[in-house]
C-alpha cells in the first residue's frame, strides 16, 4: 500500500490548490457521494498529477491519457511553465481533448494499441521530458490518496469505499488513506462490463486479458491490467463489479436528476456498484467515489434524453 506519511506530504505539498471536495448524501440513503467532479479540471487527476510535478525538479513533461490525467499534467505544467505532451488513444472524447490543448498541451492522437504500449513502456519515441504515468507513479497514487484522507474526516464512520477501477492507481491511493486509519473499511471496484479487466482477473485468480470494447465509459476499464498493478490490487481490493453500459447511464442520469451533479461514465461507475449492491441485499454505508464530469455534451444529452 502507499504508506500514510506519503499521502500526508503530498497534502501538504498540495495546499489549497486543490478542491477539498464536498461529501453530499445521495437520496436519504446509506450512500454518499465524493464530488471530484468538481476540481478545477472536472477531475480527481489533478491531485497525482500536480503531486508528482511538484515534488520533482520543474521540467518538461510526458503522459499518456484518454484525457483527464492529460488535463491534470497539462493544468500543472502550465502552473510551473513548463511543456507537456499528450498521447492520446484516438477514440478519447474531443471535448476533453479540446480542454488539454487549451491549457496549452501537445496532443498526439495514437490507436489504442500504441496509446496502452506507451503507458506499459513509460515513454514515446521522439517525445523528451520526464514521463508522469497516470497510474504507476506512487507520487501519483500518493496524491490521489489524499481524497482518502478527506473522507475519514469527514464521514465518522463508513463500511465501504467504491472505486471506479480505470488503471488502479486511484483505488491504490485511495485505499492507502483508508485502510491506514479505517482498517475495517472495505475497498471495492467497479468496472464497465465492456472492459473489465480486474474483474476477470480477480475471479481467475491471475492476471487475464480480457475482450476490450470502447464506450462511453472512457476513463475507466481496459483490455489489461498494467504489469506493477495486479499485486498492489490484491493486496486492497475486497470486491470487484463489472456493470452492464445500461446500468451505468442509469446511474448518470441519477446523478443528474436527484443530485443535480453531472458524471461522465467513470464518474457514476461507483453510484452504479452500490445501488447493485443495494440490489443484492448489501447493508452498509458506502462512500461512492464521482471520480470526474468531462462528457462530451452530445454524450450526455443522449443518455438524459433516453428512458430510464
Amino acid at each position: 500500500m502507499i504508506p500514510l506519511d506519503e499521502i500526508r506530504a503530498a497534502r501538504e505539498r498540495l495546499g489549497d490548490t486543490v478542491l477539498r471536495t464536498p461529501l453530499v448524501r445521495f437520496r436519504g440513503m446509506d450512500v454518499w457521494l465524493k464530488l471530484e467532479n468538481l476540481q478545477p479540471i472536472g477531475s480527481f487527476k489533478l491531485r497525482g498529477a500536480l503531486n508528482a510535478m511538484r515534488a520533482l525538479p520543474a521540467q518538461d513533461v510526458v503522459t499518456a491519457s484518454a484525457g483527464n490525467m492529460a488535463q491534470g499534467v497539462a493544468w500543472a505544467a502550465r502552473e510551473l511553465g513548463v511543456e507537456a505532451t499528450v498521447v492520446a488513444p484516438e477514440t478519447a472524447p474531443r471535448a476533453k481533448l479540446d480542454r488539454v490543448e487549451s491549457l496549452g498541451a501537445r496532443v498526439i492522437s495514437v490507436p489504442h494499441e500504441v496509446w496502452w504500449q506507451t503507458m506499459v513502456d513509460r515513454s514515446y519515441e521522439g517525445v523528451d521530458g520526464l514521463f508522469v504515468h497516470p497510474v504507476e507513479d506512487e507520487l501519483v497514487m500518493a496524491g490521489n490518496g489524499t481524497i482518502g484522507l478527506e473522507i475519514c474526516e469527514q464521514l465518522d464512520e463508513f463500511d465501504t469505499v467504491i472505486v471506479p477501477w480505470g488503471g488502479g492507481g486511484l483505488t491504490t491511493g485511495i485505499a492507502g488513506a483508508v485502510k491506514a486509519l479505517r482498517p475495517d473499511v472495505r475497498v471495492v471496484t467497479a468496472e464497465p462490463e465492456t472492459a473489465a479487466p480486474l474483474w476477470a482477473s480477480l475471479r481467475a485468480g491471475e492476471p487475464v486479458s480480457v475482450d476490450y470494447e470502447a464506450s462511453f465509459v472512457d476513463g475507466a476499464g481496459g483490455r489489461a491490467l498494467l504489469p506493477t498493478m495486479w499485486e498492489r490490487a490484491r493486496e486492497v481490493v475486497d470486491a470487484a463489479y463489472a456493470l452492464p453500459l445500461d446500468t451505468v447511464e442509469g446511474a448518470v442520469r441519477l446523478l443528474a436528476s436527484v443530485s443535480h451533479v453531472v458524471a461522465e461514465g467513470a464518474g457514476a461507475l461507483a453510484l452504479a456498484a452500490a445501488l447493485a449492491r443495494v440490489g443484492e441485499g448489501i447493508d452498509e454505508r458506502a462512500v461512492c467515489i464521482v471520480s470526474g464530469g468531462n462528457i462530451d455534451a452530445a454524450v450526455l444529452a443522449k443518455i438524459l434524453a433516453a428512458s430510464p
